[in-house]
């Protein structure tokens, strides 16, 4: 846990604001990243200003895509990734779990919410002293984790928040070696209708409302209280209303749930070694070991191996470009 720990105030790279408008995709480490972004940033695909593109060395591919496409469209492109080819890096940040971090500050900064970031790593700093291993009593995170212990929580969210869900999922898998089932979109036809073939599924459950609830979620967990054992609200930090800030914050406090979740479960935190086998075979780094397929997925050359664009191809690009996103800010 010394890492989390150490986590508040460690970003050390750029705070120069790009040139405007902005637009962030992710894939890979990058993809959780870009979807806490929303908040800040509620465009995927950018014709002008800059596009940021979030990823990792095993999905430099599809980065390498996104990049061109933007190119070609007009934007300037940041590619911010925790490894690949040089040409595929603008800005390194460290790999795993807490590259999320990372990766978002990079952006915050650099698409001039410079304010937003400090407030964050406010909130982040307070959450570090409140979770801290020393702390027995009336730690917030470890007594949540009791509560998760040997249970697969639901996850649940309001609309302005539906990056929270992925968060605490992919946490509770990474570094609490724990199942949690997200519920994405509307809840209500979820919760009213998931339990009754057969309602002993709902013994023993918990669903965790993270943020704020709106009103179809108050009612959602009238609903949820008549068929699991437990609803627990998870608010944002003192002093965070939502936003950015809230966020990344709430994704902080939920590493610090998995560590303890981890820790109940006598597993180690870390990274699984299967992870990063993985990884490797997607970043084509693993030689012949392809997690027992018969054979890799084939994979586009680097880009100064490609066919280069020749005039006609680029005016052909530039005339379905302009007409597939006429009138859109954004991929869907």
């Amino acid at each position: 846990m010394r890492l989390l720990s150490a986590l508040p105030g460690s970003y050390a790279g750029p705070d120069r604001p790009e040139t405007g408008p902005f637009a962030v995709v992710g894939v890979g480490e990058g993809t959780l990243a870009a979807h806490l972004l929303t908040s800040l940033i509620g465009t995927n695909f950018a014709r002008t200003g800059t596009q940021f593109v979030l990823s990792s060395a095993d999905a430099q591919d599809a980065a390498r895509t996104y990049a061109e496409i933007a190119e070609v469209a007009g934007a300037t492109v940041r590619r911010v990734s925790t490894g690949g080819q040089p040409d595929d890096v603008d800005v390194l940040i460290p790999a795993g779990a807490f590259a999320t971090y990372h990766y978002a500050q990079f952006v915050a900064h650099a698409s001039g919410h410079g304010d937003e970031a400090r407030a964050a790593e406010a909130l982040l700093a307070d959450l570090a002293a409140r979770c801290a291993p020393e702390i027995e009593e009336g730690n917030p995170a470890r007594d949540l984790a009791w509560s998760l212990w040997g249970r697969a929580p639901l996850l649940l969210a309001a609309p302005d928040a539906d990056a929270l869900p992925h968060a605490w999922q992919s946490l509770l898998a990474r570094t609490g070696k724990t199942l949690a089932v997200p519920v994405p979109g509307d809840a209500l036809p979820f919760v009213t209708g998931a339990f009754e073939a057969q309602h002993e599924k709902g013994d023993g459950r918990i669903a965790l409302i993270l943020g704020e609830a709106d009103a179809a979620l108050h009612v959602a967990r009238e609903v949820l209280e008549s068929r699991i054992d437990e609803v627990v609200q998870v608010p944002y930090p003192a002093g965070s209303e939502g936003g950015y800030a809230g966020q990344l914050a709430l994704w902080y406090f939920g590493a610090w749930v998995a560590a303890y979740l981890a820790e109940r479960y006598d597993q180690s935190p870390a990274d699984p070694p299967m992870l990063a086998r993985a990884q490797a075979v997607l970043a084509g780094e693993a030689g012949e070991d392809t997690l027992g397929t018969e054979s890799p997925a084939p994979r586009r050359r680097a880009a100064d191996e490609d066919d280069r664009w020749d005039d006609d191809d680029e005016a052909e690009t530039e005339a379905d470009l302009d007409d597939d996103f006429s009138g859109r800010d954004d991929l869907n």
